[in-house]
């Protein structure tokens, strides 16, 4: 039986930890497309400490996508430190003439 997709509401924050590691390489980049898409374009991703598999495979599959400007890792102390990276993503050319 497959899995029902998740309605997650699309806010500057993205929390991975209830997600499973295979589902989340899709899942950065359908969410960061539709911050982008909204006008939300400083994301914070929560992708915990733990051994850093995790920051790991994010950070790269950010370092693949055009969309992304920067990453700020690690984060502030007050927002998550170690176990957070902000991402600034480019302005969505769609969006410039609105």
């Amino acid at each position: 039986m497959k899995d029902e997709p998740v309605q997650i509401e699309i806010t500057d924050e993205l929390d991975l930890h209830t997600f499973q590691p295979r589902e989340v390489s899709d899942l950065l980049l359908d969410y960061l497309t539709e911050c982008r898409r909204r006008g939300i374009l400083n994301v914070r991703v929560i992708h915990g400490k733990g051994t850093g598999a995790l920051r790991i495979g994010v950070h790269q599959k950010l370092a693949m996508m055009e969309m992304v400007a920067a990453i700020t890792w690690p984060a502030s102390a007050q927002s998550g430190g170690w176990g957070a990276t902000w991402v600034q993503l480019n302005l969505d050319p769609g969006m410039e003439d609105r």
